[in-house]
């Protein structure tokens, strides 16, 4: 049992300051899979190490897409290990030997949840759901599924199902992002606008919107250069501006 700060600290440094060095990392095992099942930041922290011990040693962990899928909660969007859960879980999910409905499980989480998430986060999760389309082309249907829900209480998707194959993700469409193309910043209605198109082959490379903030976002819009906006206006008749008001009758600006 470890304090919760302890925890974070070693979690932070373990992927690359400890394992490496390690005769057997594989005695690690226990405690990256514990630590994994405790939840919260926790929980994202573990995710370096057990990529390690997964993709070099061999682990096998049941179930782990379905504790990956439960991760996704609102604050993965506000969090401070965000880049690195993000950059995980695009490595995770690039097999394109997974199943179509825990890919589509995934978008569709995602993209519900991206419904209250902050520009900074929307500008880098709208190209990752992109790039899971092009590895996995079976999901697109929730792209041009016609005739979809028309509001959240026709969706067949369950959002409260832990189980990725029972959440009818597949069933679904994905209307969350064609309401995010209504959204008041113009880049990101721009990036969820890409969908209604056919997407290029090519991935897109979200490494360097993953640690996007907003500071950068308003910092990028103070230094744009104005232009002239054309504005219609009414020429003032009345001491309050209307046209037929009781001032006009009695009141006179000249």
């Amino acid at each position: 049992q470890l304090p919760t700060g302890l925890y974070k600290k070693v979690l932070v440094i373990l992927h690359d300051s400890v394992l490496p060095f390690m005769n057997e990392p594989t005695l690690m095992m226990d405690f990256l899979t514990v630590a994994y099942g405790i939840g919260g930041a926790i929980s994202l922290l573990a995710l370096n190490g057990l990529f390690i011990l997964i993709h070099q040693h061999n682990l096998e962990y049941p179930d782990f897409y379905k504790k990956l899928y439960s991760l996704l909660d609102p604050s993965i969007y506000h969090v401070k290990y965000r880049a690195r859960f993000f950059h995980l879980t695009d490595l995770f999910l690039s097999s394109s030997h997974l199943p179509a409905y825990l890919v589509a499980a995934f978008i569709k989480r995602l993209s519900r949840l991206a419904l209250t998430a902050p520009p900074e986060s929307l500008l880098m999760i709208i190209p990752f759901i992109c790039n899971l389309f092009r590895r996995h082309p079976a999901c697109k249907v929730l792209v041009h599924r016609p005739g979809g829900p028309a509001d959240m209480s026709e969706d067949p998707y369950i959002m409260e199902e832990e189980e990725p194959s029972e959440s009818r993700a597949l069933e679904s469409s994905l209307w969350e992002i064609q309401s995010l193309q209504n959204h008041y910043h113009p880049d990101v209605a721009k990036a969820a606008a890409v969908l209604n198109q056919s997407l290029s082959e090519m991935e897109d490379d979200i490494s360097g919107l993953l640690e996007l903030s907003g500071y950068e976002l308003f910092d990028k819009e103070v230094k744009k250069k104005a232009t002239d906006v054309p504005l219609e206006f009414e020429r003032v008749r009345g001491l309050f501006g209307k046209k037929n008001d009781i001032f006009a009758e009695h009141f006179s600006l000249d």
